[in-house]
């Protein structure tokens, strides 16, 4: 994405912002004020120096001085304000786009380097609204109305102005091919040293136990290093840039005093029409300075500004088709897999030609080695990603035609990862269902068996759990994913099992837990244990992304195929006994 296009839809969000429009004319009429006030001072000089009288024009040269001010004041004032407001708006927009991106999209880009994506691209935003608002708006129309007035005064010497714009537009271009690619190598290296350390602080209790703290800050100081390394010549040539374009200021004021003299001399022009020149030209170089300041930033930043664009338009997309349709309720629960096909980009793990039904209320069991297509079926099921090939439906409705928020809302999702927020045991059952009272959030904690615990706890619902729930055990953990699912009340339930490395006694209270939310649910369970999908009206077993086998448990066992091998090599452990 070029630069202008960046900036183009950066404005574009600008003028999304009620007000954006009224400080544009403010600008505008700022640009003017600044404008006249050259003119002004000139005929000053020229009155003063012909003993005329020179208050009638002091005084209208001080009322758009004070005029100028008080303008630059509230427009500044505002430009803060709405600059403030669209950035939390950009950033509040990025957020949504990346909540709406399917897991495997962030596992690929790592949670540092997208948080930089939303934070740094806001933050981008807010530096070129709020500069664009304040100062470059009023440079770029003053420089376009200051070259007729020049002009119109005297052709030569506003030839010297328009010969320096073009030195600084020549200047500028050279520069920004230059640093381009630099650019974008910067803006890499950035993502790579956001990433290592979102990673590690990520995963700091693995780097605390495993005595890894010198070795990561070592590795880090060579990303660092790596990011320095390609920032270096981007450097040097903005700082060329600005040895050069401050040469070609200070050559323009000589060669304008030189000619304005020699012209003063012939009595072409006016001690005061030098003066207004001498003004009109450091008029020009401040804001051809601040012009040169504002697109080096443009363009230092756009890789920036391009990662930021990228992740909205990547949760943009919207997941519902056009015409999509709500689910209808009440919803049975009957779903479909019909010729089902889907291959990861790039990779060769995927499903291939997916066909069974599983009647509303019943149990199906998934299993099968790591790989072998298990949770991708989920996510299919979950339209976390479209298949290649073939068509889900549920109770008759083809997933691809329904809306997003209706498929979601319609199933209840408990997977390994318990998925806890940094927020109180009560907010997290209520992610199941944000209107739900205190009342209905403490039934589904007593279903779910850790109400108990949860009233021990200081504060009790109230308690704040850590990230990722550091601050519960594992048990504790499930238990509140199941409290949070049994809240949710969904006719659809997708669970990973997550009773394999908890205590006996913990696992035996999370298996209550859910049978009590199986119960009337068409449920999906990723088995890991026989005593989880003994009971399973159907068992598929996948291998290689293919359903190799189904049926239920005394029928699989007594075919001797591949999952009577699985039980026999013990692949699928018994349960635990509960001490």
């Amino acid at each position: 994405m070029s630069a202008l296009t960046l900036y183009r839809r950066a404005l574009a969000l600008l003028y999304a912002q009620p007000g954006a429009l009224w400080l544009t004319l403010a600008g505008v009429a700022l640009a003017v004020v600044r404008l006249a006030e050259p003119i002004l001072f000139g005929r000053v000089i020229d009155a003063l120096s012909q003993g005329t009288d020179a208050y009638r024009v002091i005084g209208l040269w001080a009322l758009f001085g004070l005029a100028g001010i008080a303008a630059s004041a509230l427009t500044a004032v505002a430009a803060d304000r709405l600059a403030h407001r669209a950035r939390l708006g950009a950033m509040a927009q990025a957020l949504a786009s990346a909540l709406a991106l399917p897991p495997a999209w962030h596992a690929e880009r790592g949670t540092g380097a997208v948080l930089r994506s939303i934070t740094a691209g806001a933050g981008a935003l807010f530096g070129l609204w709020l500069g664009m608002l304040r100062e470059h708006l009023a440079s770029v129309v003053s420089l376009v109305l200051l070259i007729p007035a020049a002009i119109g005064m005297d052709v030569r010497m506003g030839a010297i102005l328009i010969l320096l714009g073009a030195v600084y537009l020549v200047l500028n271009t050279l520069v920004i091919r230059r640093t381009r690619a630099g650019q974008r190598a910067v803006e890499t290296e950035a993502g790579r040293l956001h990433g290592r350390v979102g990673d590690v602080i990520g995963n700091v209790t693995v780097v605390q136990s495993y005595g890894r703290i010198g070795s990561e800050l070592a590795a880090l100081d060579g990303v660092m290093r790596d990011y320095l390394t390609a920032q270096t010549p981007v450097l040097t040539w903005w700082g060329l840039l600005s040895v050069l374009t401050r040469a070609a200021a200070t050559l323009a004021m000589v060669a304008i005093f030189s000619v304005g003299a020699w012209l003063s001399a012939r009595g072409e022009i006016t001690l005061g029409e030098i003066v207004a020149f001498g003004a009109f030209a450091g008029m020009v170089i401040g804001q051809l300075d601040r012009l040169s300041g504002f697109v080096s930033g443009v363009v230092r930043e756009a890789a920036v500004l391009g990662d930021y664009f990228e992740l909205v338009d990547a949760g943009a997309a919207d997941p519902d088709l056009p015409g999509a349709r709500p689910l209808p309720a009440p919803l049975k629960g009957e779903v479909r897999f019909e010729g089902v096909s889907f291959r990861y980009p790039g990779a060769a793990q995927g499903v291939e030609a997916l066909d069974f039904a599983v009647a509303a209320g019943q149990t199906v069991a998934l299993v099968g080695a790591t790989g072998s297509g298990k949770s991708t079926t989920l996510a299919l099921l979950q339209r976390l990603r479209r298949p290649d090939a073939g068509r889900i439906t549920i109770d008759g409705h083809d997933i691809s035609d329904i809306t997003a928020a209706s498929l979601r809302g319609a199933q209840a999702v408990v997977f390994q990862e318990a998925g806890l927020l940094n927020r109180s045991i009560a907010e997290n059952i209520a992610l199941g269902r944000i209107d739900a009272s205190e009342a209905e959030i403490e039934a589904a904690a007593l279903r779910a068996e850790a109400h108990d615990f949860i009233v021990e706890k200081p504060g009790g619902y109230g308690f704040r759990i850590g990230e990722r729930g550091a601050s519960l055990s594992g048990g504790e953990r499930q238990r509140i994913a199941l409290a949070r699912a049994i809240l949710k009340d969904a006719p659809l339930l997708l669970l990973d099992e997550a009773t394999s490395a908890l205590d006996p006694a913990t696992e035996a209270r999370i298996k209550r837990a859910v049978e009590v939310l199986r119960k009337g649910r068409t449920t999906f369970v990723i088995a890991h244990r026989l005593s989880t999908i003994a009971h399973a009206d159907q068992i598929l077993v996948f291998e290689r992304g293919r359903i190799v086998e189904r049926g239920r448990y005394a029928e699989l066992l007594a075919r001797g195929g591949r999952f009577a091998e699985m039980v026999r090599a013990g692949e699928l452990p018994p349960e635990t006994e509960a001490a």
